[in-house]
């Protein structure tokens, strides 16, 4: 029989955990961005959206398809979620949306294909995800970069950028990683370098910024880190559909 203080602990067990489901992904995801002084961008008609960085923006992405707005072109991660939502939301925008990511890149890779991969396509929206390679490939490619080298190619990307581009809307995300079976508790805190960098470019640089790594921390809260990833690096479809959702918030409906 149980006594009163082991039924009043299963009580309070029981009733923390209904709290925690009670609470939404759309609230976990508004809680973890930043405040309300953040950057937003506002889409205009025709605009042209693109999406760069590493394997979990290409997700899979035909990449001999070199049309706007097609599913093989978009890939199967966040960017073409996002894209869907916002081609649903705004018909009336005609809005023009491509993805130029590709698996492996370091920030110094994108710079080698830049001109072609991102200034000739003119976007007037720039989103950017890349950092988590700069990092993982020092631990297990032979990849001699640092944070600072991370930092100064990326802040020559940027500036590369909005001189061929100076009216671009920039939108950079956070890299991130939650524990799974390519990622270890040694990854952290030295990610978090990588990540403050990010940081510290998109204010630079006026850019609206996704924080991944806490909406991912926030998640873990409702599903364990193998739901929303397996590896811990790349997201699962729930994963994908998280992040799609973040980086709607930077968006001005």
């Amino acid at each position: 029989m149980k006594t009163n203080q082991e039924t009043r602990r299963s009580f309070i067990t029981r009733a923390a955990l209904t709290s925690l489901a009670a609470v939404s992904i759309p609230e976990i995801i508004m809680a973890a961005m930043p405040g309300n002084h953040a950057p937003k961008l506002n889409l205009t008609k025709n605009d042209t959206i693109l999406f760069q960085g590493d394997s979990i923006t290409d997700a899979g992405r035909n990449r001999g398809d070199k049309q706007y707005n097609s599913q093989n072109a978009l890939g199967g991660g966040y960017a073409f979620l996002a894209a869907a939502e916002l081609l649903l939301n705004h018909p009336e925008k005609n809005l023009k949306i491509v993805n130029r990511g590709i698996s492996g890149n370091k920030v110094f890779q994108l710079a080698e294909l830049w001109d072609t991969d991102a200034i000739e396509i003119k976007p007037d929206v720039l989103s950017i995800l890349v950092g988590i390679n700069d990092y993982w490939h020092v631990l297990s490619h032979g990849y001699k970069g640092t944070v600072d080298i991370y930092r100064n190619d990326y802040r020559a990307l940027l500036r590369r950028t909005k001189e061929a581009l100076p009216e671009v809307k920039l939108i950079i995300g956070e890299p991130f990683a939650i524990l799974g079976t390519a990622v270890n508790s040694s990854w952290f805190p030295a990610l978090e370098a990588y990540q403050q960098a990010a940081a510290e470019l998109a204010a630079e640089f006026d850019a609206a910024f996704v924080p991944y790594q806490k909406v991912f921390n926030a998640a873990l809260k409702r599903a364990p880190g193998a739901y929303w990833s397996a590896d811990g690096v790349h997201p699962s479809m729930a994963g994908s559909q998280l992040m799609a959702e973040a980086w709607m918030q930077v968006i001005n409906s």
